[in-house]
């Protein structure tokens, strides 16, 4: 990442910053006036802090946007120095603040937890040596920014991005084919040390499924909160999507026997929420989907992700990447990493399609809502890849 010039700013100097009606967080761009708003708020609020000694002063500088926040969330990047209460060392960081979505922004989720992604991210930290931001404080109070918001250490590194997706361009596609084997192992790597955390119900108490910690009912809850999802995705226009509704039909009617002892879900498993140097993984972000549930939910979607950008590719006579992350490879990687079996991997892949359709179908809507596409024809069309969907579940 871009590191900017520091500009120093001292509490003392600031003035209690004016407030309009319209939330900062919607009007956080790169203009210079609701960056400098942003910074004083930012200044007095970290000023605030029990931890921090507002008499030695505390300097907030380069504010500015990443390139893309995602639709999730809005996120800041600054710098910061204070001095910690009781001490005389002065400290500095780059850090991130990620905040809320308004509700009148048409989210994509129903629910934006910032405490479980918190206490998500500070319980990997600890009891695992993947490279997972320190998160520092957090703040629920929608007065200070407009909305809720963390503040986390910033990572350096670079991501396969999504668009345009990484089989068709950019560093992953460079490397040779050992280089890509080493971030298929170091990237399996990382699945392996979030499900081999001992205990995570009791870690993070809030994950834990409401009717019980069994494999089969944390399955049970988390298809139960996918469907609840789709729910919420349609209660504005009430367009039901059958092809989702048969894919649920589909989860029912092939539900496994038996299911792997609950793990820690990272939820948003995929390459392109890892930061690498090299072929190295440098940090492990995006946390906001985590859950308890079968490790397998979590290579399901690993594999779905990264098979939808390879059969894109395809489409469009580009090669891509056919060398990465070939199914069985996975999984016996995957096995040898963790010591495990991976069971039912077909079921689980068909519900990560399932999952996806669900977050599509929301991201249509949200783009149809802003003017930015025409309403589908058809509602299955609002799945983006709804073609590989009913491929899976026409049998």
């Amino acid at each position: 990442m871009t590191n900017h010039a520091t500009q120093s700013t001292s509490t003392e100097s600031i003035s209690t910053p004016t407030r309009s009606d319209e939330p900062l967080n919607q009007r956080i761009t790169s203009g210079e006036a609701d960056l400098d708003e942003f910074r004083e708020r930012l200044t007095l609020w970290l000023a605030g802090r029990d931890e921090v000694d507002s008499g030695a002063g505390v300097e907030v500088s380069a504010v500015s946007r990443p390139e893309s926040s995602g639709m999730s969330n809005i996120s800041v990047l600054f710098d910061a120095a204070w001095t910690p209460a009781g001490s005389t060392e002065r400290q500095s960081a780059q850090l991130v603040a990620r905040m809320c979505p308004q509700d009148d922004a048409f989210p994509v989720f129903p629910v934006y937890d910032l405490q479980r992604q918190f206490d998500v991210m500070r319980v990997v930290r600890e009891n695992t040596d993947l490279p997972v931001p320190r998160v520092r404080w957090l703040e629920q109070d929608p007065a200070v920014l407009g909305t809720p918001f963390l503040v986390m250490d910033r990572a350096t590194g670079r991501a396969p991005v999504d668009n345009p997706p990484y089989v068709f361009d950019g560093w992953l596609l460079e490397m040779g084919p050992e280089q890509r084997r080493v971030v298929q192992r170091e990237s399996l790597a990382v699945l392996a040390a979030i499900h081999g955390i001992e205990g995570p119900a009791e870690l993070v108490p809030s994950l834990a499924p409401a009717d019980g910690s069994g494999g089969a009912s944390a399955l049970r809850a988390h298809v139960d909160e996918q469907r609840a999802y789709y729910e919420w995705t349609i209660r504005e226009d009430g367009l039901r999507i059958p092809l989702i509704e048969r894919a649920f039909d589909w989860i029912e009617a092939h539900w496994p026997a038996e299911t792997s002892p609950d793990a820690l879900s990272w939820g948003d498993a995929r390459i392109g929420n890892i930061l690498y140097e090299g072929t190295r993984p440098t940090a492990v972000l995006d946390w906001e989907m985590a859950t308890i549930a079968p490790p397998e939910v979590d290579l399901g979607w690993f594999l779905y992700f990264h098979d939808v950008f390879q059969e894109l590719a395809v489409a469009f006579d580009f090669p891509g990447i056919p060398d990465l992350f070939e199914h069985s490879e996975v999984v016996k990687q995957y096995e040898q990493l963790t010591g495990s079996t991976v069971r039912d991997l077909p079921f689980y892949y068909v519900y990560a399609g399932l999952r996806q359709a669900v977050i599509l179908s929301r991201i249509t809507r949200r783009r149809i809502h802003f003017g930015e596409v025409e309403t589908p024809a058809h509602p299955d069309e609002y799945v983006l890849h709804h073609t590989k969907l009913a491929q899976l579940i026409a049998d």
